[in-house]
């Protein structure tokens, strides 16, 4: 019996088995939850720490990465530049009317969660006031008004994006 996964995912133990170092240590940092240092980093990566800390040298560079100064030196995800790439990416692959009847939907979605829970955000929202038998539903409902008003926020930067970019010059 080989130990192969036929196309599907890698096992859970090597997430990155099929990958080159770049992309493991890139891999790496993308799923870590808090600052690591490269020998953290080298160690999930399967890889050296001085062929780590090359690599996120150049996530550094590139703005993918942030390096926080120290004893020792730690790296984490720049959260902001896939926000951007995102952004940068909707407004892209959008007209300014898809973005706005996109943001208009997610917004009729946010207010139909406020009125239903009586409350402005999901965090106002105290799940124990439920029926044990709600609380899965609650807490994906929850979660999906979370993604909504985060999706909200991406669409209308890039619906603005995209009116900054075909408003007429004022030469």
């Amino acid at each position: 019996m080989t130990d192969t996964h036929h196309g599907g995912p890698p096992p859970f133990e090597r997430p990155f088995e099929d990958e080159d170092t770049k992309q493991r240590v890139y891999g790496s940092v993308l799923h870590a939850r808090e600052p690591m240092t490269a020998a953290d980093i080298a160690d999930r990566a399967d890889c050296s720490a001085e062929s780590a800390r090359s690599h996120l040298s150049f996530y550094v560079e590139l703005g993918i990465v942030i390096r926080h100064e120290g004893r020792p030196v730690r790296y984490e995800r720049n959260d902001d530049y896939f926000e951007w790439r995102r952004v940068t990416e909707l407004a892209r692959e959008h007209t300014i009317d898809e973005l706005q009847a996109r943001v208009s939907d997610l917004t009729d979605r946010i207010e139909a969660y406020r009125d239903e829970y009586g409350a402005d955000s999901p965090a106002e929202v105290d799940v124990l006031e439920f029926d044990a038998e709600q609380v899965d539903d609650v807490y994906v409902e929850l979660g999906d008004w979370t993604t909504a008003v985060k999706e909200r926020r991406l669409h209308e930067r890039a619906r603005r994006k995209v009116a900054g970019s075909t408003a007429p010059s004022h030469s």
